[in-house]
């Protein structure tokens, strides 16, 4: 059922022995299996693994890998105390840092990161940083290790609009500095992108997801559901009438964007983000379901993000032939490397260097095919990528009869437009400083996709953290 990735340690006198230029290899679920079930794909290291691969660090004086951190975790110090089998200390190290250590460990692109930036990765294979976060939080939770809240109260309270992976950080860490802090809700589960968006089989929503919302809730943070900023309440009611002395906004981007080519309005077409939510968080998915989803049996997925990923193999998980279409090459694909990795062993079809140019309807209205064209790379664009270039006549069609749009989302605008002085810019992004989180509405502050538009969990962890600082600056007087 399981498999490893090729063997490249041995046991010897009951120790694990390391080549000390490769990671210990990861146990996953066998490709075939995995692929018709919404299992966790990756099992994570054991005990023996992790101390292996933790003996692999040399625990640098000069640790690049922590300037590679949205959240500035002090990886040498946590990796040598799980070398030592000392789960609880490496467990504080990382809770110094990151309120989501299980999350982080598991969808966070760290090759282009803290592992991106390890030396060991010089010569050699970086150290599974991840991994081993992902061992110490999990494990760390097996054992009841929970954070303690701060007796010490500084007597303000502070609101943070939405509990994903931007306000979760924010609300620990302000509850940590001793203010009592409400997290508001839109939906009826807390996570955010981490319910909604993630499948299960990256991140598993009870053992981990809700698991680590217990552990900020540990903190003394409060979250209310349901609440929905805008209409149920504003940001200015908030402070004027509920006493809060600053907000945190960390409401994400949930507004997808399409193409605009003919045929997008045709029934069978779902962006993205309702498809991710309706599976996630609705269970759209089960067969007693009472919003049940269409079942694709040839699905087109367009763009080649982490979400495009996502799409494509919740879709395959749910019995479809599945393609992806990326108008740039593999080479491009903003998607993290081992989530395309597991795509392709997964059985999701890639056709690369083609864009849509219209979504073909049958006389009733639903989607049948795509009708795509080929490209070429051209020059660099203003991203410093190769600009993908049309090939005349190289048009043809792909056979569909569902077609999801994973091109990015931005914010919604009802919090920016029922809150007197936030400034946006003209994407409908909140305009907000990236060293404090600061906005133009004094003791108001934002940070993740409300601000940057569509970007990854730590990076919104990072400006949440980053937010925090300013908040408790701004109240404290500084």
């Amino acid at each position: 059922m399981y498999n490893v990735i090729p063997d490249i340690f041995m046991k010897k006198e009951n120790e694990m022995q390391t080549d000390v230029l490769k990671k210990v290899p990861v146990r996953e679920q066998d490709p075939q299996v995995r692929a018709h079930n919404f299992d966790e794909v990756c099992l994570g290291y054991n005990k023996e693994e992790a101390m292996a691969e933790a003996s692999r660090c040399i625990n640098c004086q000069n640790a690049k890998c922590i300037t590679g951190c949205p959240v500035a975790i002090n990886i040498p110090a946590f990796i040598a105390q799980v070398k030592e089998d000392n789960i609880e200390e490496a467990a504080k190290i990382i809770g110094e840092s990151s309120a989501l250590p299980a999350v982080c460990g598991r969808v966070c692109p760290q090759e282009s990161q803290c592992e991106g930036k390890c030396i060991r990765g010089i010569k050699g294979e970086p150290i599974s940083i991840g991994k081993l976060e992902r061992y110490v939080a999990d494990t760390a939770r097996e054992m009841g290790i929970r954070p303690t809240p701060n007796p010490n109260k500084k007597g303000k309270k502070v609101a943070v609009i939405g509990s994903g992976p931007a306000g979760l950080t924010c609300a620990g860490d302000l509850a940590r500095a001793g203010y009592d802090v409400t997290v508001f809700e839109a939906l009826h589960e807390a996570g955010g992108v981490l319910v909604y968006g993630i499948p299960e089989f990256r991140l598993p929503k009870e053992a981990v997801v809700k698991k680590e919302i217990e552990n900020v809730k540990a903190l003394g943070v409060k979250i209310e559901t349901n609440v929905v900023i805008g209409k149920s309440t504003t940001v200015d009611e908030l402070m004027k009438e509920e006493g809060f002395s600053a907000v945190f906004i960390g409401s994400g981007a949930g507004l997808p964007k399409f193409m605009g080519i003919p045929g997008e309005q045709a029934l069978g077409v779902f962006s993205a983000n309702e498809y991710l939510t309706r599976n996630n968080l609705m269970k759209a998915f089960k067969e007693n379901s009472s919003t049940p989803i269409m079942r694709g049996k040839k699905v087109a997925v367009v763009g080649g993000g982490n979400v495009a990923m996502d799409a494509a193999r919740t879709a395959l998980r749910l019995g479809a032939q599945v393609h992806i279409v990326y108008r740039r090459s593999e080479e491009e694909l903003p998607a993290r490397v081992e989530e395309v990795h597991h795509a392709k062993e997964e059985g999701v079809i890639f056709d690369l260097l083609c864009n849509p140019v219209e979504i073909l309807e049958d006389e009733n209205g639903w989607v049948k095919g795509m009708r795509c064209i080929r490209m070429e790379l051209g020059e660099p664009d203003a991203s410093g990528r190769r600009r993908p270039v049309e090939i005349p006549g190289s048009e043809f069609e792909i056979e569909a009869d569902t077609v999801i749009m994973s091109l990015g989302t931005s914010p919604n605008p009802l919090i920016s437009s029922t809150t007197e002085g936030l400034e946006t810019n003209k994407y409908g992004c909140i305009v907000a400083s990236e060293e404090n989180g600061a906005t133009t509405k004094q003791a108001v502050y934002a940070g993740g996709d409300a601000v940057t538009g569509a970007a990854t969990v730590i990076l919104a962890m990072g400006a949440g953290k980053a937010a925090a600082k300013g908040i408790d600056e701004f109240l404290s007087g500084k």
